[in-house]
């Protein structure tokens, strides 16, 4: 399992495309150069933004991280789902 963490925040919604079922992002997530970081993030993910704006020389945002969990490690204290269930409230500043 690999879980993903991004920051909605730095999503250029140029890039984001509507598809029969839905608005779409594409992403890349691709592996750290040294390795495991110090927090555990084996990689980063990449907004893709298209062929023709990267070759224009653009690139994409770096939007996160991902790491590879175990099952065990996946599973969510309730304490923490609670938080998190109140911070989703919060979430009317996302810029989209």
């Amino acid at each position: 399992m690999i879980a993903i963490n991004i920051d909605v925040k730095k999503i250029d919604k140029a890039a984001l495309f509507i598809g029969k079922k839905g608005t779409y992002l594409n992403m890349t997530l691709m592996e750290n150069r040294e390795g495991v970081d110090q927090y555990g993030n084996e990689g980063f993910i990449i907004q893709d933004i298209g062929m023709a704006r990267r070759q224009a020389g653009e690139r994409g945002a770096i939007l996160g991280n991902w790491k590879t969990v175990k099952p065990a490690q996946a599973q969510v204290p309730q304490a923490q789902v609670q938080v998190q269930a109140q911070a989703d409230d919060d979430l009317d500043d996302i810029p989209f």
